[in-house]
């Protein structure tokens, strides 16, 4: 068993003191270089073979999600890499309620030739445990790499968090609207820059037809709860509104939120505060517009129907299974509520060009993400509207 050391503000769980005080030095590394892909293949293997780690979902499909096949398919979607370097230390302050989030943005970080200093999640997930360890086992065949990585554990420190922003040449903070704006208040070097992730609101399109013709309509319902209970829909890309659209939207939405019942009530346990903060979700949207709440068996699905989208439904969300639904005509009928604050619109039976197609013609300021229903969680280095591996690298201008 390692023992974590700590001074008397910091917990170092993975490196050390020693190497924070060398992170100035490291040297950076050119985006998907050889080390890193190799450090990353050897982090796979383990995360998909530990036993430990095999009864986490979230932490074999991080290791599935590091395979080298997986990054070179990545790579080759990058025309400019040989003009490119890394910035030099990646300050992340990983969010508090996605246990694996860290451990993404770090090996984002060094495919774009970052070391890296993580402020791990103040809550006690056992994923964080499992893969730091395992980050630790797969180090010690990579020593090269050691000094590449600070993962550490404080509480609400102002002068710890100035430290790590001044040590920084790119801060991503993934905490929301409020980590961000407390973390504004540390200066950063002169030419370091930020990646802000903040608090986000998402959605799902599902075309009737599209749906009633799927001939697997229980695996719609898995990838839907996957995409929304397994989370507490606590996710920025959990969808809150549910769109649909096409002549036969009655009896597809009743098949849909059906299976969805039946996969809920077998997998999953609503507490009573759980109820409460739902209905507090109705009555607050009903105070502010025309809606109404859509009669189910029992309060582990509630469902509000509204007359019409507004940028306002992003303020009214809770989770635990609470969804708006909307039936649109068609899909231009969305610009309300793809401002700022939209992420992800996941989609089922209707395709992404016609999304794409539709949200360009809009043009609205929100809706980065446009994926299937069932990979909302699935990480990608374009986040947010960020291309994470350009915005942590830097690139060399040669005439």
């Amino acid at each position: 068993m390692i023992r974590m050391q700590q001074n008397s503000d910091v917990e170092y769980v993975v490196g050390s003191q020693e190497m924070e005080a060398s992170l100035p030095q490291v040297r950076a590394l050119r985006p998907f270089s050889e080390p890193a892909v190799a450090f990353l293949e050897d982090l796979s293997r383990r995360c998909m073979r530990d036993a430990a780690a095999r009864a986490y979902p979230d932490v074999v499909t991080f290791g599935f999600w590091c395979r080298r096949a997986a990054l070179m398919q990545r790579q080759a979607m990058y025309d400019d890499l040989d003009w490119r370097l890394g910035r030099g230390v990646t300050f992340h302050v990983a969010p508090s309620n996605v246990a694996v989030n860290f451990a993404y943005s770090c090996a984002a970080a060094l495919l774009a030739g970052n070391a890296s200093i993580v402020r791990l999640p103040s809550k006690d997930f056992p994923q964080v445990k499992i893969l730091c360890r395992l980050w630790r086992d797969a180090l010690t065949e990579h020593p090269a790499l050691q000094v590449f990585f600070l993962f550490v554990r404080y509480g609400h420190m102002d002068e710890v968090n100035a430290r790590y922003s001044l040590l920084a040449d790119t801060r991503v903070v993934w905490g929301g609207d409020e980590t961000i704006r407390q973390f504004r208040c540390y200066p950063l070097q002169p030419r370091a820059n930020e990646i802000l992730f903040a608090d986000r609101f998402s959605l799902a399109i599902l075309d009737a037809e599209g749906y009633l013709a799927c001939e697997d309509k229980d695996a719609v319902a898995q990838d839907f709860y996957n995409d929304t209970y397994l989370s507490d829909q606590q996710a920025c890309t959990s969808p809150h509104l549910v769109v649909w659209r096409g002549q036969e939207t009655e009896r597809a939405r009743e098949e849909f939120w059906r299976r969805l019942h039946e996969k809920v009530s077998k997998s999953y346990e609503l507490m009573p505060v759980q109820v409460v903060d739902k209905l507090d979700a109705l009555l607050r949207l009903g105070a502010e517009q025309a809606a109404h709440q859509v009669k189910m068996h029992d309060t582990l699905i509630m469902r509000a129907e509204v007359a019409q989208l507004s940028e306002r439904l992003a303020d009214v969300r809770t989770g635990s299974g609470f969804f708006v639904e909307y039936v649109a005509k068609n899909l231009l009928e969305l610009r309300p509520v793809l401002g700022t604050a939209t992420q992800t619109i996941s989609y089922f039976g209707c395709s992404a060009d016609e999304i794409l197609a539709a949200v360009q013609t809009m043009c609205p300021r929100g809706g980065d993400r446009i994926v299937p229903i069932g990979k909302t969680l699935d990480f990608s280095l374009f986040w947010d509207g960020y291309d994470l591996i350009r915005s942590m690298s830097r690139r060399i201008g040669v005439l």
